[in-house]
């Protein structure tokens, strides 16, 4: 006779349909989050200074303003002035305060940071399909639909996200 006890059924696992879809979400946000660590890792960066050296690549040759790059991040940067400082630190973004307005600081990626993402572009590539590669490209536009519906409501009304 077993003493195990019975494995919960889904009903009893989650308090709701939106717990379970949220909770799931958190899990697998959790497990594809390991594969980028391990890569950024390597290279001394975390996932938020390689999205905020991603986006200055993409504004460059021009600055951003400090605030309106951390407006674009992925993710909150509730202190946007350390990410940078460590990466400017490293010579991979510069700055700069411009004599019109000395209050906003504008910030740029240097050839050191082109020089970096370009080596880290097939990596990057690599962990995305290490990550994301088992799902059909139908599947991957249905989840990525759905993920922007869940998050539609709560994105702010000037996001690029929309």
């Amino acid at each position: 006779m077993s003493t195990a006890a019975p494995k919960p059924t889904r009903r009893q696992r989650f308090d709701s349909p939106e717990q379970e879809a949220y909770l799931n979400l958190w899990r697998t946000y959790d497990r594809l989050r390991l594969l980028e660590d391990e890569l950024f890792g390597r290279h001394e960066l975390t996932a938020q200074q390689y999205n905020a050296l991603r986006l200055l690549k993409a504004a460059h040759p021009k600055k951003v303003a400090t605030l309106h790059l951390a407006g674009r991040l992925v993710s909150r940067a509730p202190d946007i002035t350390r990410l940078l400082d460590k990466l400017n630190e490293r010579g991979l973004v510069d700055r700069e305060r411009r004599a019109d307005n000395r209050r906003v600081v504008h910030v740029g990626i240097t050839e050191a940071g082109l020089s970096l993402l370009d080596g880290l572009a097939e990596q990057v590539r690599e962990c995305h399909v290490r990550q994301l590669g088992h799902m059909s490209a139908e599947e991957m536009t249905t989840l990525a639909e759905l993920l922007r519906k869940a998050r539609g409501p709560h994105e702010p009304t000037d996001s690029n996200w929309h």
